[in-house]
């Protein structure tokens, strides 16, 4: 199977907790179906992204990265890339690219997915169609910063920092719900 394939089983698979996401699911997945390049960056339109909401061993912290083009707390995540085998894996690596800890255990299920306009790497107004995922630390891991990220912070989950928006009170919301 190949990454793209991966997409579309999961979102054709998943049972999207509500109308909104839902909605979503069907607008991702028909876009990944009309693109054979959905999940390649140099997709102008629009590409898959995967990222993770990082809990930590006791499911009471989640870790996140001040962004360095964003300038705000957001999960851990980014591009696939040619040797991701599907779409979980490309989320586990950047998970655990991001935050330096190896051991990561992932919930292969989507959490939730989120679509939003940025100009990234491309260096033109695109949009991230962002399949999101949980992830578990091992206990005692203690996260690394990469050079992706300007700091790398552990918030409870119930007080994510200031700014925070919507999207990922959404995405903790619903990972929090899964552990």
């Amino acid at each position: 199977m190949t990454l793209r394939e991966s997409v579309i089983a999961t979102l054709t698979d998943w049972a999207a907790p509500d109308p909104a996401q839902d909605t979503l699911r069907h607008a991702v997945l028909a876009f990944v179906l009309a693109r054979e390049d959905a999940c390649q960056r140099a997709c102008a339109p629009g590409h898959i992204t995967a990222s993770v909401a990082v809990l930590d061993h006791a499911r009471e912290h989640v870790l996140l990265t001040l962004h360095p083009r964003l300038g705000r707390w957001v999960q851990l995540g980014g591009h696939c890339e040619a040797g991701d085998a599907d779409i979980v894996a490309a989320a586990l690596r950047e998970g655990t690219e991001e935050s330096g800890m190896p051991g990561l255990h992932i919930d292969p299920n989507l959490t939730a997915l989120h679509v939003h306009p940025l100009t990234c790497s491309l260096g033109v107004p695109t949009r991230h169609l962002d399949m999101q995922f949980t992830a578990y630390a091992p206990a005692g891991a203690t996260p690394a910063i990469s050079d992706e990220s300007l700091d790398l912070q552990w918030w409870p989950v119930d007080a994510l920092p200031p700014g925070t928006d919507d999207a990922l009170t959404h995405l903790v919301s619903r990972a929090r719900a899964l552990g």
